[in-house]
């Protein structure tokens, strides 16, 4: 998928929930989990808080459980999403406090969490 073709669906995820675009370039970090890599779990779930130094401030991981262990995420730049997940890039111009989750066969479902900003 070529950058202009991304950035088109991105632009249309953002209308679709009434999001303003807030761009996660793809030489920036996103935090993601080992298991996002098995091409048959879900749901694919993204989280984004306000990015902070070279990060985007999306958190990506697969299936229902949610970890606080510190080392569950790793760094991982947007640029190597295109071959890992490359339907979550579609998702990474939501701005700060969204959330994403990807199910089988389609489902997506996509929402303002006030939390992930303090509110």
């Amino acid at each position: 998928m070529i950058i202009m073709d991304i950035k088109f669906e991105q632009v249309n995820i953002c209308e679709k929930y009434g999001a303003e675009f807030v761009e996660a370039p793809y030489f920036l970090l996103v935090g993601i989990t080992k298991n996002v890599e098995t091409r048959d779990l879900y749901p694919i779930n993204g989280l984004r808080h306000p990015p902070e130094g070279e990060t985007t401030g999306w958190y990506i991981w697969a299936g229902e459980e949610f970890s606080e262990d510190p080392d569950w995420f790793r760094p991982m730049h947007v640029a190597h999403l295109s071959d890992l997940k490359p339907e979550v890039l579609k998702y990474l111009a939501l701005p700060p406090g969204y959330r994403f989750l990807i199910g089988e066969n389609g489902y997506e479902d996509v929402w303002f969490d006030g939390k992930l900003l303090g509110i």
